[in-house]
């Protein structure tokens, strides 16, 4: 491809820029906490959006008892189709549009977008609202660019990737609804994530008996089952530090209890106790092996406990992210212009969080992370206070987003 062609697709960005950022603080003021996950009304303002600009949006709405089903409120998924010529791949471009709630110890609005230092700042400013902007601005620069192209682009912005991705991209690939050739999904960092991990969620819900705190020995006191669970789950973790994995980037496999609900009262001893676990899982374990074993240790954990019952539910078990024949020329080509636009070499590694990329690659389909962020996860806060974007790394991944489309759909030498 030519030089002249590369420097007007970027120029084209550079010249769009500020329209790119007031795009983004848009989808970024629109809150989508996931929970509760009221989150149709973001995407039908994205929709109406894109629409303006005059690109038709289909709306894939979640049937509400699914949605509900899932503990959330409400789910739209939208599918942008960019039709070119014959003869060429169809690259999927996907972003989600769900977030973790905010938290405490923000020094600037979560939902506000305020822009200062070059930083923008907000909710799911890094991860992944800000490859909605990524995405759609690379693919108006290769359209404004007026050469025939072959094959074709579609964005996939979905509403549930915090809890699992199920009602989002595994319900549009269930459905028949796409099939793309290659996927490109959101990423957080100037690395290319052709691995990650899987992850499993369990309910454990220790029942007891309660009973009044002035006279315990009538009660059965379903935290202290809780703690001797809790005392397990926690003693096992020496035991996963001893694995490794053998994909760079990704390390040992983890386990960690999130949530903790239980008891009635400061002077009633609990009768019920919930604990939320999440194991993660390197590419090389087995989950339903893992499984059964988290399983077993928790059991165990309670089996001399008189009076004691669990429940255990499973909420989450996804897939790894493993590499797949075929994904070498998405990769090269990422890689190729990074280092261009970076200035640096640009990495092809494993990370050990769990993505809506699984997804896809569990339908066989080529697919790596990469989209606008920072070096680390780290620096962008994501998930944390202060969450932020440095805008510069914006400009610079849709321009490499942007490349890498051109040489799959753009003109052949």
């Amino acid at each position: 491809m030519n030089n002249s062609m590369h420097d007007r697709l970027t120029g084209w960005i550079d010249a769009h820029f500020d329209e790119q950022v007031s795009f983004l603080q848009d989808v970024v003021r629109i809150p989508t906490d996931t929970p509760p996950g009221n989150n149709a009304p973001h995407a039908e303002a994205v929709a109406d959006t894109l629409e303006r600009a005059g690109w038709p949006v289909e709306r894939h709405a979640v049937p509400a008892q699914e949605v509900r089903d899932h503990g959330l409120e409400s789910i739209t998924n939208l599918i942008v189709r960019r039709a070119y010529g014959a003869g060429g791949p169809t690259l999927a471009l996907n972003a989600h549009g769900d977030v973790v709630p905010p938290g405490e110890g923000w020094t600037r609005p979560p939902y506000g977008a305020v822009i200062e230092d070059g930083y923008l700042y907000g909710r799911a400013a890094a991860v992944s609202k800000s490859d909605f902007a990524t995405y759609v601005f690379a693919t108006r620069a290769l359209e404004a660019l007026g050469v025939p192209l072959a094959g074709a682009v579609e964005l996939h912005f979905t509403y549930d990737e915090e809890v699992g991705g199920l009602l989002g991209s595994a319900r549009l690939l269930a459905q028949g609804l796409t099939r793309p050739d290659y996927v490109i999904a959101a990423g957080f960092g100037y690395g290319i994530v052709t691995a990650h991990n899987a992850c499993l969620q369990l309910e454990v819900t220790v029942h007891g008996k309660a009973g009044h705190g002035a006279m315990p020995e009538t009660a059965v006191d379903a935290l202290q089952a809780a703690t001797k669970v809790l005392n397990a789950i926690y003693g096992e973790l020496p035991e996963l530090k001893k694995i490794r994995s053998s994909v760079p980037g990704i390390g040992s496999p983890t386990m960690i209890v999130g949530r903790i609900d239980g008891g009635t009262n400061t002077n009633v001893v609990p009768g019920k106790v919930m604990l939320r676990l999440d194991r993660r899982m390197i590419p090389e374990e087995d989950p339903v092996a893992v499984e059964a074993r988290v399983r077993a240790l928790v059991e165990e954990a309670v089996s001399d406990s008189s009076g004691i019952r669990l429940e255990i539910r499973r909420l989450l078990l996804s897939q790894a992210l493993r590499p797949l024949p075929g994904v070498a020329p998405l990769v090269e080509s990422l890689q190729r212009h990074g280092r261009a636009i970076m200035g640096e070499e640009i990495a092809a590694h494993g990370t050990p969080l769990y993505a809506d990329a699984r997804l896809y690659g569990e339908h066989g389909i080529p697919t790596v992370l990469y989209g606008a962020g920072p070096r680390t996860v780290e620096e962008s806060n994501a998930k944390k206070a202060d969450e932020r974007l440095l805008l510069e790394d914006l400009r610079k991944a849709t321009k490499v987003v942007a490349l890498t489309l051109l040489d799959f759909l753009g003109p052949r030498e």
